[in-house]
């Protein structure tokens, strides 16, 4: 509800794998412990500005269930069964933001709110947004930015006082070129073929860390949105020469003319446009 802006009966009755009766009695329940958070309308619950969360969520967790589809099921004997560390993240958005824009992904609206640029500082824009990305380092929301005239990519944790259009389509609705077909770069896909580093001492050793075959070549399929924060946290040497240096770069980008056309080409490590 929070995130997607509505649920029916039918979405409880799979995911939870409920009967039809029992479905529409914890439908009734949640009704009424939250009387404020939704409103029946049409066989939809829909969600109401005046939601107030019942329940805590993770934003790993709740990003892992948006973007993969999983994390909210998994048993927690399993969860935690072994042992584990991984890496915290520095920023992770507010989660009432972030359901504010995956509302908006959901139902296909624009919104007005204030990004703080770090060129500009506080600044208003408007965005029709379409999908969420994962940097490595922070996420991301893919949209067309009507103030810049563009699809872009907007942090989360920069964005504030988030206000929809949702009930103004008429007054401004989403035009076709601001429409996910249209973001060139989002459609795009484009192949990569990564080999062990010829300044390491052992290749064979990388070939088989990234399960490299006889050739001893990687190929991947990225979007073009997302080529550039790939290649930056896999940290590949996309120089032309291979002139990086550091144990940290394992891999090499042999044919940077495989990155022509994509506009975050500029975050891959050692790339040069033109390949000078």
């Amino acid at each position: 509800m929070w995130f997607f802006g509505e649920v029916t009966r039918k979405d409880v009755l799979d995911r939870f794998g409920l009967a039809t009766a029992a479905g529409t009695r914890d439908m009734v329940l949640y009704r009424d412990l939250a009387p404020n958070n939704v409103a029946y309308e049409g066989k939809v619950y829909r969600y109401q500005p005046t939601f107030t969360p019942l329940f805590e969520h993770q934003a790993e967790r709740v990003l892992a269930m948006l973007t993969a589809g999983f994390g909210e099921g998994e048993p927690p004997s399993m969860a935690e069964s072994l042992p584990h560390a991984v890496p915290a993240r520095l920023n992770q958005p507010p989660l009432d933001i972030l359901a504010a824009v995956t509302r908006a992904i959901h139902g296909g609206y624009p919104l007005r709110l204030t990004y703080h640029s770090m060129k500009t500082g506080a600044v208003a824009r408007e965005i029709v947004p379409h999908a969420l990305v994962d940097s490595g380092l922070r996420w991301h929301v893919r949209a067309y930015d009507r103030t810049k005239g563009e699809f872009r990519d907007l942090v989360l944790t920069r964005m504030e006082n988030i206000e929809p259009f949702e009930n103004q389509s008429t007054v401004n609705p989403v035009q076709s070129h601001e429409l996910p077909a249209a973001d060139a770069q989002w459609q795009k896909e484009i192949n990569l073929d990564l080999l062990p580093h010829p300044a390491h001492p052992h290749p064979s050793s990388i070939a088989r860390d990234f399960g490299m075959g006889a050739p001893g070549a990687l190929r991947v399929t990225l979007r073009a949105a997302v080529a550039g924060y790939v290649l930056r946290q896999w940290q590949v040497d996309c120089s032309h020469d291979a002139r990086l240096r550091g144990r940290e770069f394992r891999l090499w980008l042999a044919d940077t003319a495989q990155l022509n056309g994509v506009d975050n080409a500029v975050l891959a490590p050692g790339f040069v446009k033109g390949g000078a």
